[in-house]
């Protein structure tokens, strides 16, 4: 591991552990979504960075990769919010997340996915096989009555990749890996108190490029021109307007992009029996010489 990857992947972790403070602060009854957003956008730019990917805030029975539709916005309310933040800085990634209870109902769901992330942590050794690590924060969950979302998991990180092997497992399961020296990784918990799986639904605002493909449309190559500058991280409908382009020719441009292979959407990850969700998430480094850093901690 140079030692510039490890710094830069300490800083990334830094800035995105900052960031989701500072994001969990704005989250309250009567906030705006889109303006949280916004802030949000503006604290990672002003601390030297930018989004690894378009800031999520998932409610309720929804786990992940929710974004209102494109001009429509929505104001939080008696809401269990999952803020969960990516920050990109030179390229090395900072992956954490935290759940706000505004119902005053789900605490204690809350307590069980940052228990088992806390608990996961702390077990982690170069060698430590990845199915441990589950069946940890598997165990963690159901002791508190809930269920880990068996379908969902951490993963490896690397430069602008958010998703990369490893897959770290949120119950025991059959993972053949191990921790090594060199990894770089974000632990993920989600707990609910519905089923334990989540399926996608709905039309996806969330992207990311696949595959350059011929395409002729003027619309189609205004937005691969554009797409290019997030150098393969996700992106939102909102991220890749412009002056020249209206939502409308954007929305149809991107169908049309998904349509070729050029691109792919990842439409809201929801709860199968429309349980409630709570998540937890860090970042991991492991260096050259077996040391841990929990880089959002």
């Amino acid at each position: 591991m140079k030692e510039s990857y490890k710094k830069d992947f300490i800083r990334a972790g830094s800035i995105a552990k900052e960031v989701r403070a500072f994001g969990k602060e704005l989250i309250q009854k009567g906030a705006s979504y889109n303006e949280v957003v916004a802030k949000i956008h503006w604290k990672i730019k002003e601390l030297g960075a930018r989004a690894a990917f378009p800031p999520q805030i998932a409610l309720n029975d929804i786990a992940a990769h929710f974004i209102p539709r494109a001009g429509q916005d929505i104001i939080f309310s008696n809401d269990i919010v999952k803020l969960d933040i990516g920050v990109c800085y030179n390229g090395a990634i900072g992956d954490c997340a935290v759940t706000i209870d505004l119902s005053g109902k789900y605490q204690k769901l809350i307590d069980a996915a940052e228990e088992a992330l806390l608990k996961a942590e702390q077990s982690l050794h170069v060698g430590q096989p990845l199915s441990d690590i589950g069946e940890i924060i598997g165990t963690t969950i159901v002791s508190y009555g809930f269920k880990p979302i068996k379908n969902l998991a951490g993963h490896g990180l690397g430069y602008y990749k958010i998703h990369m092997p490893p897959s770290i497992p949120n119950y025991k399961d059959k993972s053949k890996g191990e921790l090594t020296k060199g990894m770089t990784f974000a632990i993920e918990p989600f707990a609910t108190t519905g089923k334990g799986l989540i399926y996608e639904e709905g039309e996806p605002e969330i992207f990311c490029f696949l595959a350059s493909r011929p395409v002729k449309s003027p619309t189609c190559l205004a937005l691969i021109e554009k797409i290019k500058t997030f150098q393969g991280l996700p992106f939102a409908t909102g991220d890749v307007l412009s002056d020249k382009l209206s939502l409308i020719d954007v929305q149809k441009g991107l169908a049309e992009l998904m349509k070729a292979g050029v691109i792919t959407g990842y439409g809201p990850l929801i709860e199968e029996a429309h349980g409630m969700v709570a998540q937890a998430e860090n970042s991991v480094l492991i260096d050259d010489d077996g040391q841990i850093f929990i880089t959002t901690r």
